[in-house]
């Protein structure tokens, strides 16, 4: 035996997972955690092949046209779950995975996984992702920011400052000088209501000194006074009971849904509902506006985080997001989170 061959021997014994290898269907050689798996579970190898053999079969049929399904025929690898013992749940019994290893000599392996590692993997790397989509949208908030400053109030400041430095200029009548202090207050006062709506955008002050509901009143009535739309808020909630950052998501919802519904559903009414269950708090923005197919648009526009960014954000708070909408039944979006009166918001169930 070569190194190269020692070397592959070794980390086959060794493998961190149970690998069983068959000629056929006599068993080969299974590795040191296959014959720990064994002795702890008491499975017959020779059982697990049968299986696997069975959904080979299974794959092999040709009962459906569908593209996916022909692809998976064609995979040299089946994934069949098993030893579970009767136990239901996600996270019980093992993934065995069948490979064929040498068609020639027919040659197979049955490499066994625990499925709460493999899940536990899924959920990490789920986490990550979730973790790079929020990156993404703060990115995405910033550079907004800094366009607003650039586009809007550098400009406006701009504009106030020529205006006083032509207020020196001798030549000026007192009548022309009274005009042009005025036009500098109507600038200034234009970029001053411009900061107000960024700083509303971001974070609404009224949210940190009266809360969520009052920041939501403030958020309906500014934008009813804006663009004529019926909006309004009730329920009975407390949201202090929950924590800053998910009062905060949920605002931002809000902000988002109704900003979609006024652009782009033609609504004639909306209406923005928190309501206090048992164990949880829900938010919901209902309008009555054109709907559409949810399946049909995975992407939102908005000003700020879009709601598909929006979605990931509350799954990150371990909160629920749900849009529920039809062509010509107007559009809901929903969050939901979790919350103990006694305690307050639970973000770990």
């Amino acid at each position: 035996m070569n190194e190269n061959e020692k070397w592959i021997t070794r980390y086959f014994e060794n493998a961190p997972v149970a690998i069983i290898l068959f000629q056929e269907d006599e068993m080969l050689a299974c590795n040191q955690a296959a014959r720990c798996l064994k002795a702890k579970l008491n499975f017959d190898p020779h059982y697990l092949y049968e299986i696997a053999q069975a959904a080979v079969d299974r794959q092999g049929r040709p009962v459906t046209d569908c593209p996916t399904c022909e692809i998976a025929k064609k995979t040299q690898e089946v994934v069949v779950p098993v030893l579970a013992e009767g136990d239901e749940s996600v996270d019980a019994g093992y993934l065995m995975f069948y490979k064929t290893l040498d068609d020639a000599t027919h040659i197979t392996s049955l490499t066994l996984k625990s499925c709460s590692s493999v899940n536990r993997g899924l959920r990490l790397a789920q986490h990550d992702e979730i973790n790079r989509v929020i990156v993404r949208a703060n990115e995405a908030d910033r550079h907004q920011i800094s366009a607003d400053l650039h586009d809007n109030i550098a400009q406006g400041l701009y504009f106030a400052m020529t205006g006083v430095n032509s207020l020196a200029n001798d030549a000026l009548s007192a009548t022309e000088r009274a005009d042009q202090a005025a036009a500098i207050t109507k600038q200034l006062q234009a970029t001053l209501a411009e900061v107000k709506n960024m700083a509303l955008s971001v974070r609404p002050s009224v949210m940190d000194d009266f809360g969520l509901f009052a920041a939501l009143r403030a958020l309906a009535t500014r934008l009813q006074a804006t663009t004529g739309i019926q909006i309004s808020v009730s329920g009975n909630a407390s949201p202090e009971e929950l924590s800053g950052e998910i009062q905060s998501a949920m605002y931002r919802v809000a902000q988002e849904a109704i900003n979609n519904a006024l652009k782009h559903a033609n609504a004639h009414e909306i209406m923005i509902l928190l309501v206090e269950h048992h164990h949880f708090i829900t938010l919901q923005i209902i309008d009555d506006g054109d709907g559409f197919d949810v399946s049909q648009h995975t992407q939102f526009n908005g000003h700020s985080l879009g709601l598909s960014d929006m979605h990931d954000r509350i799954k990150a708070l371990n909160g629920v997001f749900a849009l529920i909408s039809q062509p010509g039944a107007g559009t809901t979006v929903q969050v939901k989170f979790p919350v103990c009166t006694d305690k307050g918001s639970l973000q770990n169930v």
